[in-house]
């Protein structure tokens, strides 16, 4: 199964996904880690590029038959096409996942206030994230409200919405 995850910086989205990684013992592949070692290799990265490192090897992994939680902005319908195209071209099942905060104040207060967790990656500003280019979807999608929920809450609500779209 392929798990992709979408949503802008602080809603909560790489806490709610590696979460979801860890209690399924899948591979977890968040692009500001592939992207910040590509920098560090010395590569310019201020495209796609490291998206599609996170396509390739999210590939290989459901080839070998793992759950593969993908843990992106996916801000565009291209590349909210290309995450299932993964999964289509292998006949594997997937799950698309907004994850929002809908209280403008609480997500503030967590992208002004979180520490990177990855050496050397700089995280965006308020002004930077409310800035951010990122298209309404246009298909149905799991939506996770992370505003007034712990993590477990949100990994909660999260099961229940895959149990009533489909058996994880």
């Amino acid at each position: 199964m392929l798990y992709i995850f979408s949503g802008l910086p602080g809603t909560g989205k790489s806490t709610l996904s590696s979460a979801l990684a860890g209690e399924l013992r899948g591979v977890y592949l968040r692009v500001d880690a592939v992207e910040q070692a590509m920098k560090e290799a010395g590569m310019l990265v201020d495209g796609p590029e490291g998206y599609m490192v996170c396509y390739a090897i999210a590939s290989q992994n459901l080839r070998l038959g793992l759950d593969v939680i993908a843990d992106t902005v996916n801000p565009i319908p291209i590349t909210r096409e290309a995450w299932r195209n993964v999964a289509e071209s292998l006949e594997v099942p997937f799950v698309e996942i907004e994850v929002v905060c809908s209280d403008e104040r609480e997500h503030r207060h967590r992208v002004e206030t979180r520490k990177a967790d990855i050496s050397g990656f700089v995280l965006p500003t308020w002004e930077q994230v409310r800035n951010r280019h990122y298209d309404p979807w246009d298909r149905d999608r799991i939506v996770i409200d992370t505003a007034r929920q712990t993590v477990a809450e949100s990994l909660r609500a999260l099961y229940e919405q895959l149990n009533n779209s489909r058996s994880i």
